[in-house]
Parts: C-alpha cells; structure tokens; sequence
C-alpha cells in the first residue's frame, strides 16, 4: 500500500519540539544533543535531496544517525549517561556477494552503540553473530519498499491491518488485512495460510472468515485488492469482560508497530526472535548503502548503474522514499520513548 507522508509537517513537528523538549531532553547536555542532533539530521536531510544516488546515502544515513542520538536524548527509559551513543554497533560483511546478499551482524545486547542501544530502546531485536541477517530480508520489511523487490523470490513483507474499531463493545477485533502475497492467495487453503502467518508473530491467535467450497472445504475469503496480493477479513478473541473499543485499540497496538500514522504486522525474518522496529528496519538498510558508498565506491558505482544494475532503480526509491518517510518515523520514535512511566 504506498502511503503520503509529507516531511514539511514532521519537521514542523521535531522543530516545534526544540523549544518544548520532550521527556528527560528538558534540560542540561541531553538538552543540547537533542536541539543539535536534529538541526544537523535536519541540514544533512536537506543536502540529501540535491544530490544523486552517488552521495545520497551518505548523508541520509549520517542524518538518521545524528536523529537516533536525539532520540536517545528524550528517552525515558534510558538513565545516567546511558543516552549517550558512542558508535555504530552494527557491521555489514560480504561486499563481495551479490548486494541483495551482504550480511549484517550487530554489537552484543548492552553495548552503548546505536542500534543496539536504540534496538533495546524500541523493542526490536539484535543478533549479533548467531544469526545471518542478509540485507534482502531486511530490505522486504520496509512498507516502502513492496513494489521494489532486490529478488526474485519469496518475500516476507508488511502486512496492513485496517481496523474500524467502532465504539461499541465487542468480544472480537477484527481487522482487515491487506498486501498478503500472490502465492498465499493463489494456494487459497488454511494451511497455507497459517504457514505464511508463522513468520509474523503479531498475528498468533487469529482466525479468518471462510467460504465453504463446493468439495465442503472451508477456505480465507480472500478479496483480491490488485493482481499480486489480497486482503483478508480476521479477528481475534478479547479476553473475557476486555471488550471496551479502547481495549480493542490497545490490542491492535499490541500486536502490530506503527508506521507513519498507519498500523501493520511486520514479520520476523531470517531466524530472528521477533520482528523488527521500522526505524531499526530503516536503520540497517541504510547503513549498508553509506558503508558501500563510502568504503566501496568502485561497487557502489555498479549497483546504481542504471544501464547495467537492476538493483539501481529499487536503490534510488528507497532513497528517494527515505527522504519522505524517515522524518515523521523519528518524530514518532521520539513520542514513543519519551512518555514518562
């Protein structure tokens, strides 16, 4: 499902927050890095959208880096000089495989790192060197990037959970579910859909509306939305006297992350533990586009050959999507790790 964000008003908003700094940014050094840290995520965005892909990820990763330490600046959670990042704390090997294939390992759970210290920060997993994370499973969580597949293969992508919670008490949530794969659709029976379901933790305990084929078997009743994917109508059981529309609304925000306005289930891929953060999502995929750019120009330069790369145009809409998306997920992270206890 593409999406209109506009950055103007989420800079708005993380302008705005300069002068009424959220939870423990409201004064002294955390005070200062976060005023700073957005102004330079901020110019560094800026920059970014007057040069090509050559430079771009550059300086939309490093803005994004500086925009993490303001994040860590309001957050709540984290005490003491625990807010303070002092490096990367994720590392990408394998710039010799196909791109789609380059590996990501991060810093050990702890670690004062950005993205493990912010991966902790927003309940999304590390792996360090236990498990391979390849960057085209990761690149498929990102809701930007559905039409943009680095591969021919099965994905596991975003699932969009359109809920019209009314107000009334019910003892069922029920969400439509969208962007579910052709093949999920095409198999068209239960057990392939609780196959595929695996993959995405928010969604354990659901149940489906089915049709009763002429053979008495009962199957989803998919609605397809557009050739390559279906939505489905499922609910889930509220516990007992948990019915309240409220109630409701806490649940679906329990089981799924938000992005930009929107809600969706994201998966857990490649063996990890549970799914990823969007921000964090974003965060790797980025990272391993500036590393190539900045210590791999001779590659670099081939993967966005627009005569010669089909990765060059899936690269440049993420870029381009970056630059839209990224800063109404930072004023969001912000919000959600700034609330006081």
């Amino acid at each position: 499902m593409y999406m209109e964000i506009d950055p103007l008003k989420a800079w708005e908003r993380l302008r705005a927050s300069r002068s009424s700094r959220p939870g423990r940014a409201s004064s002294g050094a955390r005070a200062k890095t976060y005023s700073t840290a957005l102004e330079q995520a901020q110019q560094m965005f800026r920059a970014a959208e007057v040069v090509g892909p050559q430079t771009r990820p550059l300086l939309v990763f490093y803005g994004l880096s500086q925009a993490g330490r303001a994040i860590a600046a309001a957050a709540t959670n984290l005490k003491g000089e625990e807010w303070n990042l002092v490096s990367h704390g994720i590392h990408a090997i394998g710039y010799h495989k196909d791109f789609a294939d380059i590996e990501i390992r991060t810093d050990p759970a702890g670690s004062a790192g950005s993205f493990v210290r912010l991966s902790e920060l927003l309940e999304s997993p590390i792996w360090c060197t236990d498990t391979v994370v390849p960057l085209n499973a990761v690149w498929d969580t990102i809701p930007a990037n559905l039409e943009y597949p680095l591969t021919a293969g099965e994905r596991l992508t975003p699932l969009y959970a359109s809920a019209g919670i009314g107000s009334q008490p019910h003892p069922l949530l029920t969400i439509e579910v969208g962007d579910i794969p052709d093949r999920v659709v095409d198999a068209g029976s239960r057990e392939a859909l609780t196959e595929f379901l695996e993959a995405y933790p928010g969604t354990s305990g659901h149940d489906g509306f089915v049709i009763r084929t002429e053979e008495g078997v009962d199957v989803p009743n998919y609605e397809r939305s557009h050739p390559d994917a279906g939505w489905l109508i499922m609910h889930w059981a509220m516990p007992s006297g948990a019915d309240s529309a409220e109630q409701r609304r806490a649940r679906l925000r329990a089981m799924t992350r938000g992005y930009a306005g929107h809600r969706y289930f994201f998966p857990a891929t490649a063996g990890l533990p549970r799914d990823l953060h969007p921000l964090m999502a974003w965060w790797v995929v980025l990272y391993v586009l500036s590393m190539l750019a900045r210590y791999q120009p001779a590659q670099w330069a081939k993967h966005i050959d627009i005569d010669g790369s089909h990765h060059a145009v899936p690269i440049e809409k993420i870029l381009e999507r970056a630059l839209e998306q990224l800063p109404t997920l930072i004023a969001d992270a912000i919000d959600e790790v700034a609330v006081w206890p």
